[in-house]
């Protein structure tokens, strides 16, 4: 049998107990004590509220500006002042803008309203002194004979207004005045060359024109050049020189009557009449042929008789410089078998005889002269050729629009 367990008759001590039992009594009160407790009793007094900003705000901003000197404040009456009189003063140049932009386009019975600008500051005193410092006009797509030109824009200087008041202006004196005028090469290649003809500038006075030409049912390739020069005060016009057409590689059309212009074989025309014996000896069975060329009688016959003499006489540098000096043209009408043979279209070379140079010319060339006014004078300063097209500078003097 197990041995009962005995229970502990006194139970273990408590040690809160413990330590309570070495509390000696209350603490005396200390000077920091005090201290503490008279600050809380202090703050006590006073009920907590939360701050009001917006009512302490405004005070502050009124005190600030109230306490901001006389003079500070009417500098920024004044600037506020200046800032409605400038949105006013904007407003009316917009508006005299407005209404001389309309005005022009009635009396130069233009498709859209040109572009007014008024210079000077402010314009109300301007206006009421009817002078304004500076007027400038901008006029695109203005028509000028063969051509558009793209813009015109010109700026008129300390202008002279015949006006009552902003709304009642009757005319103006100008006494003088520059801008310029610009011409597209876009503008050329879409009315003189109709999409086929393309113009580039070369230098500062010279345009390239290069692209096709249709004669007769044939595409030929064109190139010329175009010297841009005045003409008188207040026109340019253009001088064409070295026009050419090429019919493909065999030849090539030079408008003209020297012995360098009309229709020559290429070198490559020359080379193919060399290598084939049947273009040759067509060619030189033609004694006006031959006699032009001013190759021997000798020398032809022994070549139709005898293949190898005949490509030694073809061969030659001199028979290809001989060959190359014909003028086909002229010897189309006598001879159009031999043409037929060296590859030419007969109807081909009867267009070709009535496209002289100046006819050829008259494609190319474009002109155009500024209006002369009832009053004053406008003359062209000066033509340059740029990279986008033909600029003319002009300037005038004692001009007067209106009444």
């Amino acid at each position: 049998m197990r041995t009962p367990h005995h229970l502990d008759a006194h139970p273990r001590p408590n040690p809160y107990e413990e330590l309570a039992a070495l509390d000696d009594g209350p603490l005396e009160e200390t000077p920091l004590d005090e201290f503490l407790t008279e600050e809380r009793d202090a703050g006590a007094e006073d009920a907590w509220a939360p701050p009001d900003h917006r009512r302490g705000g405004k005070r502050r901003r009124k005190n600030r500006f109230a306490g901001l000197p006389l003079a500070v404040k009417a500098v920024v009456g004044l600037v506020v002042l200046a800032s409605f009189a400038a949105l006013g003063d904007r407003w009316a140049v917009l508006y005299a803008e407005h209404r001389a932009a309309d005005t022009l386009k009635d009396r130069l019975d233009l498709a859209a309203a040109p572009e007014v600008e008024i210079g000077g500051f402010p314009f109300l005193t301007q206006l009421a002194d009817k002078r304004l410092d500076s007027v400038k006009v901008t006029v695109p797509d203005v028509a000028a004979d063969r051509v558009s030109l793209a813009k015109v824009s010109a700026t008129a200087h300390d202008v002279r207004l015949n006006a009552d008041g902003l709304t009642s202006v009757r005319g103006a004196h100008v006494p003088r005045f520059d801008g310029d005028v610009q011409l597209t090469f876009a503008d050329l290649n879409r009315e003189l060359g109709a999409s086929q003809v393309k113009f580039t500038g070369e230098g500062r006075d010279r345009v390239r024109a290069n692209g096709t030409l249709p004669v007769a049912g044939h595409n030929l390739r064109l190139r010329a050049e175009a010297r841009i020069q005045r003409q008188g005060e207040r026109g340019i016009a253009t001088e064409i020189g070295k026009m050419r057409l090429d019919i493909g590689d065999l030849a090539t059309y030079r408008p003209g009557t020297r012995a360098s212009e009309g229709l020559h074989l290429t070198p490559k025309g020359t080379a193919d009449l060399a290598r084939e014996t049947r273009k040759a000896k067509a060619l030189l069975s033609v004694p006006a042929i031959v006699q032009r060329m001013g190759v021997p009688e000798a020398t032809v016959r022994e070549a139709l008789a005898d293949d190898g003499k005949l490509a030694e006489l073809t061969g030659s540098p001199r028979f290809a410089r001989q060959a190359a000096g014909l003028n086909l043209i002229d010897l189309a009408l006598e001879n159009p078998d031999v043409m037929r043979r060296l590859g030419l279209d007969l109807n081909l070379l009867d267009s070709l005889s009535g496209l002289t140079r100046p006819v050829l010319a008259d494609r190319l060339s474009l002109a155009f002269e500024l209006p002369e006014p009832d009053q004053g004078d406008v003359r062209l300063q000066d033509v340059r050729v740029e990279e986008d097209g033909i600029r003319v500078r002009v300037s005038g003097s004692g001009l007067t629009v209106g009444r």
